[in-house]
């Protein structure tokens, strides 16, 4: 008998800052979603925040012409399976969906909102939870917690949109106490070094804060390593998560910034990283801690900075979707450590079946140990 195939829904583009970058991982994805294995629905969701589906969804977000598509639903009622779309006035069941794979970056998809939705749906999801996706997403409370477990982690603090406007000289006047210049300002709540500056002086500073905050109503201030190399390692698992190879990054400018990732893409890849193996070995421990500290699972990159001068490791951030075209360094590290691109996409998928199957074990009605 022919195995049944799955029908795996990836969900792509979102309200977010890295709304282009999740075109771009997302038709990684499709291209190796395997016909034989998978029935395959794409879900593109606008910079406005409607749903559309239909044909080649992804390449009309890419053109910006999405005549055609179809708005559709997921319902958090979990007698609602799957998708629908609005005919009529009326919802029409689309179709059934076994795991939903969202390849959403930064806002409204990898800080556990549509995690949310996912689990009063009831359905199965590629990637973290709400907690490890929430906890992941924002960097000034995922440092908290690392430092809480004795992670290390750079000096920072975050100020508050409302702060920032209200009183910039004293937002300066505390991040000046955190560390000597340089200093970064991001969005606490976004990543692909969206909105991220370095700072050397006070004028850098304030731009920087204005900046940053555009992108999110919480900004992070941390100190600069001044002569840092950037390691960052893949992890893949539930609850045994492993591990990959770190790789490193060689930065064509100042820092791995938005445009030397995704624009002209100048920035050079050491895979695996040229370190000594006590260094590597204490940087995948890190990383797994790290990972199941905030109840990760799925996936997720880890980022670290390695002091040239001191060689102290400090863990910088946590990607619950990191980016994921075929030359993202999330996949490329699992090539290096033995698991090609479509092998990688596949175990993703039975990683979600499996939470899910652990999932299913957990009572939702109390239940008296006399009965």
């Amino acid at each position: 008998m022919m195995k049944k195939k799955l029908h795996v829904a990836v969900i792509f583009g979102g309200r977010s800052g890295e709304h282009e970058v999740s075109l771009m991982s997302a038709r990684s994805v499709l291209s190796v979603l395997d016909p034989a294995k998978y029935d395959v629905t794409q879900i593109g969701i606008t910079h406005e925040g409607k749903w559309l589906s239909g044909d080649d969804v992804v390449g009309k977000f890419e053109s910006r012409k999405v005549e055609g598509l179809e708005p559709v639903i997921i319902s958090p009622d979990p007698s609602w399976r799957g998708i629908y779309v609005i005919r009529n006035t009326y919802y029409v069941k689309f179709t059934d969906i076994d795991v939903f794979f969202p390849v959403l970056h930064g806002t409204f998809g990898e800080d556990g909102t549509i995690q949310g939705l996912f689990e009063m749906a009831d359905a199965a999801y590629v990637g973290a939870g709400v907690t490890g996706s929430s906890v992941g997403m924002d960097k000034g409370v995922f440092k908290e917690v690392m430092r809480s477990i004795g992670v290390p982690t750079v000096p920072s603090i975050i100020a508050l949109r409302s702060e920032i406007e209200k009183d910039m000289d004293g937002v300066i006047a505390k991040a000046e106490k955190v560390s000597a210049y340089p200093l970064f300002t991001k969005p606490a709540n976004l990543g692909s070094s969206v909105g991220v500056t370095k700072c050397r002086t006070r004028s850098d500073l304030q731009e920087g804060l204005m900046e940053a905050a555009l992108y999110d109503r919480r900004v992070l201030i941390e100190r600069g390593v001044a002569n840092a190399r950037e390691i960052e390692v893949s992890v893949l698992g539930n609850d045994e998560p492993r591990a990959s190879v770190p790789g490193e990054i060689l930065p064509s400018r100042e820092f791995y910034s938005y445009e030397s990732k995704y624009v002209d893409g100048t920035s050079g890849l050491l895979i695996p990283a040229p370190l000594p193996q006590e260094t590597t070995a204490r940087i995948q421990e890190l990383a797994v801690r790290a990972y199941k500290a905030i109840d990760c699972s799925g996936m997720a990159r880890v980022d670290f900075f390695l002091d040239k001068d001191s060689g102290e490791v400090y863990l910088n951030e946590i990607n619950t979707i990191p980016g994921f075209t075929k030359i993202s360094m999330y996949p490329k590290l699992w090539e290096a450590s033995g698991m090609t691109y479509s092998e990688l996409v596949d175990r993703l998928i039975e990683l979600a079946l499996q939470r899910k199957a652990e999932r299913d074990r957990t009572l939702h009605t109390f239940r008296s140990q006399h009965e």
